[in-house]
């Protein structure tokens, strides 16, 4: 038969028209470079597996008119939407092109991003977005703003169902910015990456603050002070290698457990360095990181909110090969006690941990809530009750270890016993107790030392009976609350067989539409 020259002119027309799109334009390529930033398929091929993106209505384009923008209809209409693979598992992503409109979003642009997370809702596999947008497309008014309520409405329907990743590469303004904060984890790139609801100018006009948009809503803020960060990075190439690891860590769905990886590191292995990095008196301070490392294969682990609300370390890592999320008290900031912002960054983590079958360590050294007017007029009772409703709720394997203090409602609320820890492990410097021995013996023998002829001697004396009656090592193992007192050297080998035991764990909540959680 005779070539079809027709069929293959339109291919090689169809070749080359999407190439141009892929290229994009060249001023806006420069452009982009010249502000440190990548091109959207730039970053497409870092998060994806070398060819294994697969691109979505990559020809789309809107149907606007006004204001002249039916004069301009450029392909993608200004965002990216596929699916490919990451560590060879399927990922969809839909990532904003700042080329186009300024990644602002239209209708065609909202369309598109529904489409690709409805397809990922319904394939249960991870959905990923490279956000680089000026927000909705003013030209094209309240289809613009529609499109953003569909969005929003998608990320909670698929919130506890798949993970969902949001990637700050640019601005991110209005309402727009709300949509990253319904999904599990937010990365920022320094310098480059901002969001707010008001800008700088508009800051200034109605409060007469004056201020940057980095100072404002900058990944340094976010990732320090505000907490809508999770984690901030320097570049966007290392961004996105470590969203890669946070995937590999993470199951495709609510349905499957994380991936399991063979480890070399011995599940039996020794840790006698942690005789050595906790100090036995309660009041010294110590690096819980580094007791992580200690415990976790090759001491590895990915720190959630690292700079965020530092008496409290929550991270992912595996022991024996398999995922944990681990919560710990960090005595190196206020000495590990609870507060309103670590008490609410350890409940969201622990509700993420449980809505994704990984199993939860608990490392207890807590002298208790932190005091103060400032605190309660906080509502650290609100925001303390949110770390108690999360583990309550939780129904993955949870297992605790006491290092040294647990004192009073901390104790109860860093998964004790009583409130549903499947197994509880201390260590021979363990303290659990009411409160201190100091406080106790002032509470309750206040009367005797105020009366005595030598009021500090009997304090003293009163102080250590108090101490050895009922602040011994083993008063809790004693009376059931703690299963087991253990040598820390023998921490991780414990921690690996309490959770390969429990891993067909089954614990059905009650039936009911929802919880009411503390707000």
């Amino acid at each position: 038969m005779p070539p079809n020259t027709t069929a293959q002119h339109r291919v090689a027309e169809l070749l080359t028209l999407k190439a141009a799109v892929r290229q994009g334009s060249a001023a806006g390529t420069e452009r982009q470079h010249a502000k440190g930033k990548l091109t959207v398929h730039e970053r497409l091929d870092l998060l994806f597996d070398e060819g294994s993106f697969c691109e979505v209505e990559p020809l789309r384009r809107h149907r606007a008119t006004g204001f002249g923008i039916e004069g301009n209809r450029p392909r993608t209409d200004g965002v990216v939407t596929g699916w490919g693979t990451v560590h060879g598992r399927t990922v969809f992503a839909f990532a904003h092109d700042f080329r186009i409109f300024g990644g602002a979003l239209g209708e065609a642009h909202a369309q598109k991003i529904h489409k690709i997370m409805d397809m990922a809702l319904q394939a249960g596999a991870p959905l990923v977005s490279l956000n680089d947008g000026a927000g909705a497309r003013i030209q094209e008014g309240v289809s613009a703003l529609a499109g953003y309520g569909g969005i929003f409405e998608r990320n909670v329907r698929a919130s506890g169902v798949i993970p969902q990743i949001s990637v700050m590469l640019g601005p991110c303004a209005g309402g727009a910015a709300y949509s990253p904060a319904l999904t599990d984890f937010v990365f920022m790139v320094r310098d480059t990456s901002q969001m707010f609801i008001t800008g700088p100018d508009v800051v200034e006009a109605v409060t007469g603050e004056k201020v940057s948009q980095n100072g404002l809503g900058g990944a340094d803020v976010h990732a320090e002070v505000s907490g809508v960060a999770h984690f901030a990075y320097d570049d966007e190439p290392t961004c996105l290698s470590e969203v890669r690891y946070l995937l590999s860590l993470l199951p495709a769905n609510n349905r499957e457990t994380p991936p399991a990886d063979r480890s070399t590191d011995p599940a039996g292995r020794r840790c006698d360095a942690l005789l050595d990095l906790v100090p036995s008196h309660g009041s010294h301070p110590y690096d819980m990181r580094k007791v992580i490392e200690e415990i976790v294969d090759d001491g590895e682990h990915m720190e959630v909110h690292e700079r965020w609300a530092g008496s409290v370390l929550c991270t992912l890592a595996r022991l024996g090969g398999s995922v944990v999320g681990i919560v710990a008290n960090q005595p190196q900031s206020l000495a590990g006690v609870l507060d309103i912002h670590s008490s609410e960054k350890a409940a969201r983590f622990v509700q993420f941990c449980d809505a994704f079958n990984i199993s939860l360590v608990t490392l207890v050294d807590v002298p208790g809530f932190l005091p103060g007017v400032g605190q309660e007029h906080g509502g650290i009772i609100r925001h303390g009750a949110k770390l108690l409703y999360a583990y309550c709720n939780a129904t993955v394997p949870r297992v605790q270890v006491i290092l040294r203090k647990a004192y009073g409602g901390a104790y109860i609320v860093m998964d004790s016993r009583s409130i549903g820890a499947d197994l509880s492990y201390a260590w021979p410097t363990n303290e659990i107790a009411v409160m201190g021995a100091q406080g106790a013996a002032h509470v309750v023998f206040r009367r005797r030392i105020a009366a005595a002829d030598d009021p500090e001697a009997l304090r003293e004396q009163l102080v250590k009976e108090y101490a050895s009656e009922l602040m011994h090592p083993y008063y809790a193992a004693e009376r059931g609350l703690v299963d087991d007192v253990i040598d820390p050297a023998a921490t991780r080998e414990t921690l690996v067989r309490a959770l390969e035991m429990l891993r067909a764990k089954h614990a059905p909540l009650p039936v009911r539409k929802h919880g009411n959680p503390p707000s």
